[in-house]
């Protein structure tokens, strides 16, 4: 019996919870409708503060509460964040609409949505052009190409005290003033944008694989040596596993880096095509809409590509304290 029903200790967060819930959507649900309708400003913003301040709740309750049921437990993991930025989104909206606030200084959300799906097949574009053919192969050769330097570092003393040093120096310079120069170099096309990218990946990678690949314990490597293990089956069963939490940290950080690389690259020279392209265009046009249209498709191509390589890291690092539990 005490296994079906809830004891009132257990009822409590869940209840508080869906109340919190409930007056902040009653809150913004109205405060949106009253804005939309031309509302006096101060009557709105006192609706979108109580809204906030019951998300604001909400997400308190959420954090801290003890006893949930296993599922909101693991709801609260996505909930959390996600209501968060849901709430940041809604007082935009409405300070937007509720204070009318110039498209051209800064566009509700609504807006930004509208011209977003009205441009799907431009932004496909532009996406398929910054993404796909210079984020994405710069990221893959800049990423192999500091691994396999790594490698050599790791066999040469010599290299190792000679690139460190330079990939620490290289990684200080502003890509603003290497990006005209590799235009200069490669042409106006995608080119010169995955080229950018090879230079800022190429030194992320070559430290974080230098530091893994020293990763694994003496005592280890001994061992191994007494077993008669080659150098590569060394690398191959010891060295590599172990140099994994980094090597996906300097996956993770190239991902980042590569649409920023070839966004900023595109603003130098680049065919009527791409991100970097639109956002420069569309500033001088004063179509601030289509500017953050533009911004969330790059946003939510760089989180769902960080997105997959955590999910990789956690099926290749299983083994690893932080993946554990």
């Amino acid at each position: 019996m005490s296994a079906i029903m809830s004891s009132p200790s257990e009822r409590k967060p869940t209840l508080s919870l869906a109340g919190s819930l409930a007056a902040g959507v009653a809150f913004a649900i109205l405060a949106l409708m009253l804005a939309h309708r031309g509302t006096s400003g101060p009557i709105v913003m006192t609706l979108a503060l109580a809204a906030w301040a019951c998300a604001w709740f909400t997400n308190v309750i959420w954090s801290r509460a003890q006893g949930l049921p296993p599922m909101l437990t693991r709801l609260a993991a996505v909930a959390v964040p996600l209501l968060f930025g849901l709430t940041l989104v809604f007082l935009w909206e409405v300070i937007c609409v509720g204070l009318k606030v110039p498209t051209v200084l800064l566009p509700a959300p609504s807006l930004i949505l509208s011209r977003l799906f009205a441009s799907l097949p431009v932004l496909g574009a532009d996406f398929v052009q910054t993404f796909v053919r210079a984020a994405l192969p710069g990221w893959l050769i800049g990423s192999a190409a500091g691994f396999l330097v790594a490698l050599a570092c790791d066999r040469s003393d010599f290299l190792r005290r000679g690139l460190i040093p330079i990939g620490n120096f290289i990684s200080a310079l502003p890509i603003i003033g290497i990006a005209p120069i590799l235009v200069m170099w490669f042409g106006f096309d995608w080119h010169s944008k995955a080229a950018m990218v090879v230079v800022m990946t190429f030194f992320p990678m070559l430290v974080n694989a230098v530091a893994g690949l020293a990763a694994a314990g003496r005592l280890e490597r001994d061992l191994m040596h007494s077993y008669g293990a080659s150098w590569l089956q060394t690398l191959m069963k010891l060295r590599l596993p172990a140099a994994m939490p980094f090597l996906f940290n300097a996956l993770k950080i190239n991902a980042s880096l590569a649409l920023i690389g070839a966004i900023v690259a595109e603003f130098f020279g680049t065919p009527t095509l791409g991100m970097g392209f639109r956002i420069s265009t569309e500033v001088g046009r004063m179509s601030l809409d289509m500017v953050w249209a533009t911004i969330v498709i790059a946003a939510i191509a760089g989180s769902a590509f960080f997105g997959a390589l955590v999910l990789l890291e956690k099926r290749v690092t299983f083994w690893h304290p932080s993946n554990r539990g």
